[in-house]
């Protein structure tokens, strides 16, 4: 603000150049807040997803180990609670040397849940289970 008498006629105010730093200074506090809030909706977004997506995974680990070995192989589907999650089982004969005869009844279980509008989101859950009979 300039520094002039105001009985000597002149208007007192903001010369241009201040108006504009002004303007500067607050459009980066803006574009910092606006940064901000962003990551926080994106974290938020992960942490909904992450919370979600581990519960849904355990509960499925837990139906794997009670299905029947006549059920146990590659399939996916939706949850049906939460139609916007997907799972995915994924069944394959490990190689494990180190088991001998035995790895023939030994199962590897690879378990996915995602959601469904994107790969981005994904939770993942590998175990292995014995079996009566070699596959």
């Amino acid at each position: 603000m300039t520094d002039k008498p105001l009985g000597s006629g002149a208007i007192a105010g903001f010369t241009l150049l201040e108006v504009m730093i002004a303007v500067a200074i607050l459009s980066m506090a803006l574009v910092a807040a606006l940064g901000s809030q962003s990551q926080s909706v994106s974290l938020a977004t992960e942490a909904k997803f992450t919370t979600r997506a581990s519960s849904l995974l355990l509960d499925l680990a837990a139906d794997w180990e009670k299905k029947e070995e006549s059920e146990i192989y590659s399939q996916s589907g939706v949850f049906e609670a939460f139609p916007d999650y997907r799972w995915q089982a994924e069944v394959t004969n490990p190689s494990l040397e180190s088991l001998g005869d035995a790895a023939k009844y030994v199962k590897k279980i690879v378990l996915v849940v995602g959601r469904n509008d994107t790969d981005r989101y994904q939770y993942r859950l590998e175990f292995y289970r014995f079996v009566s009979e070699a596959r």
